[in-house]
C-alpha cells in the first residue's frame, strides 16, 4: 500500500472510531495556537503570549467541530454531512465568536466570515494525521 493510501487523516479517524471519547480526540488535535496563528497572523504576539480573545475563538471552534464530528460519527451519520455539521458548528459558536473576535478588534464577523474560519479549521484537521493505533 502507497503513502497516500495509507494516510488516514484525523477527521476520518474520528469517524470510524464512534466510541472514542472527547478527551481522547481533543489530546490529539492540532494545537489551537498554531491554527489561531494561522488565521490571526495579525494576533501572533497576543496569541503565543495567550492573551488574544482571538485564540479563545479559535478554540471554541476547533471544540465545536470535534465535538460535531463525535457526535455524527456515534450517530452512524460521519460521512457526507459536511454541509450538516458545518452549519451546527456556526449555530453554536457564532455568537461567541463574534463577541471574542470583536473583543480583539476584528468588527463585522458575519456568519459568512466565521463560516470562513470553521473551514480552515476543518481543513487542517481533514489533513492531519490520526494519531497512531493502539
Amino acid at each position: 500500500m502507497g503513502l497516500i493510501a495509507a494516510f488516514e487523516n484525523f477527521m476520518t479517524w474520528i469517524g470510524k472510531t464512534e466510541k472514542i471519547v472527547y478527551a481522547d480526540i481533543i489530546k490529539y488535535a492540532p494545537p489551537v495556537a498554531k491554527l489561531a496563528e494561522m488565521i490571526f497572523p495579525q494576533f501572533a504576539t497576543e496569541i503565543a503570549a495567550g492573551t488574544s480573545t482571538v485564540l479563545d475563538a479559535t478554540t471554541l471552534i476547533q471544540n465545536a467541530v470535534l465535538m460535531v464530528e463525535q457526535k455524527y460519527a456515534a450517530s452512524g451519520a460521519a460521512t457526507g454531512t459536511g454541509a450538516q455539521k458545518s452549519a451546527e458548528v456556526l449555530t453554536l459558536t457564532s455568537a461567541a465568536v463574534t463577541s471574542l473576535l470583536a473583543a480583539a478588534g476584528v468588527t463585522g464577523a458575519t456568519p459568512a466570515y466565521i463560516q470562513g474560519i470553521i473551514t480552515a479549521v476543518v481543513s487542517v484537521l481533514n489533513v492531519t494525521a490520526a494519531p497512531p493505533a493502539a
